[in-house]
């Protein structure tokens, strides 16, 4: 099998110049390049460029697949929306790695050596940036969750110590928007992992007259010059790009009065996320088992109830079974069988199996020279011979 690979990069908060579009243009000659981004598959050869590098000049999203079980996710987001300090306990060597620009950070998760062989031999890649790169929007309103993602599935894949402390969880981990769902099935998440990680996850609280009161607190604290930087953008047209400082600042702001009890909440190590992660299993184990039983039950009752209707008119079933087997051909044959199986099912319901011999053999009288169908009988189990 040949190999695989798809390159998907967008540029978000600045469409690319014409300039930087021929300069992407001299790297590939039939990518899809527009001034929103680049995109290009790979049966034979590579791109002859850097990611990385691509992610600092241009792009703000970058999605990458490949049919050997890799796939990867850069995301963009300026300076200002983190602290060093915030990010640094998220990162894990190969599956999230953060890397600071002059004016950006530049955040990449990866998954490397899945086992999922169908998965990569049959998606192409296109779809993900689509369903990934909202992540960016949450990341700049100061969502720690996706961060806290990528750490978990490098902590489930062995990449860390065992005695490592997880960093701060972050808040609703068990509400995971759809991005941040499809961030867990792009990693491959350890469901369990996933499940242990959320008991120490406290939910948001509901929007409140103090939260309220907050935002105004938090209004007033705005300069002039900022509130005007804010107006002229939207003035510019650039309305998406000031809903994003206004949401970053805010989010900002709330880190800053978070309490020191919240910060200091106990953090798990890699051990202890292990150890619940199988409490974590074995009750979804017997979750998953009750409701494989409760699903055959139904499925069960479902087959008995078709089974005694069907018996209700077993004479009129049986002479469209013969005129099936009058036909003389495979597909008449083949009918015919897999009627008379639902038929014997029937009658091993309501009467006996005794009983549906007794048929069977009237039924055989008029077709016992039937060499085809008397074999096809046969592998069904329906006659002895």
């Amino acid at each position: 099998m040949s190999e695989y690979q798809y390159y998907e990069f967008a540029a978000i908060d600045r469409l690319l110049t014409r300039a930087e579009m021929a300069q992407l243009r001299a790297v590939s000659t039939r990518a899809e390049i527009t001034p929103a981004g680049f995109v290009n598959h790979y049966e034979w050869g590579d791109l002859k460029a850097d990611p990385v590098d691509w992610m600092r000049r241009y792009f703000d999203a970058f999605v990458y697949t490949a049919n050997w079980c890799t796939c990867r996710l850069a995301l963009r987001v300026p300076r200002a929306t983190f602290r060093a300090a915030e990010l640094k306990p998220f990162a894990a060597a190969h599956v999230l790695t953060i890397e600071a620009s002059d004016a950006h950070w530049i955040i990449d998760w990866a998954l490397d050596e899945s086992e999922n062989y169908d998965r990569f031999g049959m998606e192409d890649g296109s779809g993900w940036m689509r369903r990934l790169s909202p992540l960016r929007d949450e990341l700049l309103r100061g969502d720690l969750r996706p961060l806290y993602l990528g750490w978990l599935a490098a902590a489930a894949r062995g990449d860390l110590s065992e005695k490592a402390l997880e960093p701060e969880v972050p808040l609703d981990l068990s509400g995971l928007s759809p991005p941040q769902e499809a961030l867990v099935e792009f990693l491959e998440v350890d469901p369990d992992m996933l499940a242990a990680a959320m008991a120490g996850s406290a939910s948001v609280p509901e929007v409140g007259a103090a939260q309220v009161d907050g935002i105004e607190t938090w209004l007033t604290e705005w300069s002039h010059d900022e509130t005007a930087d804010i107006v002229k953008l939207i003035a510019q047209g650039r309305a998406h790009e000031a809903e994003r400082q206004v949401r970053s600042r805010h989010a900002t702001w709330l880190k800053a009065r978070r309490s020191t009890s919240a910060s200091s909440a106990s953090r798990r190590s890699v051990a202890q996320l292990r150890t619940l992660a199988e409490s974590a299993s074995l009750a979804r184990t017997e979750r998953e088992a009750k409701e494989h039983a409760k699903q055959e039950k139904k499925q069960r009752q479902q087959r008995e109830a078709t089974l005694r209707r069907l018996m209700t008119g077993v004479e009129k079933h049986w002479a469209a079974i013969d005129a099936q087997a009058h036909r003389g051909n495979a597909s008449g044959y083949e009918q015919a069988v897999r009627a008379l199986v639902d038929l014997e099912q029937g009658y091993a319901l309501t009467s006996s199996r005794k009983e549906f011999d007794r048929a069977l053999r009237r039924f055989l009288v008029r077709h016992a020279t039937r060499g085809a169908l008397m074999r096809r009988l046969t592998e069904a189990g329906l006659w002895a011979g």
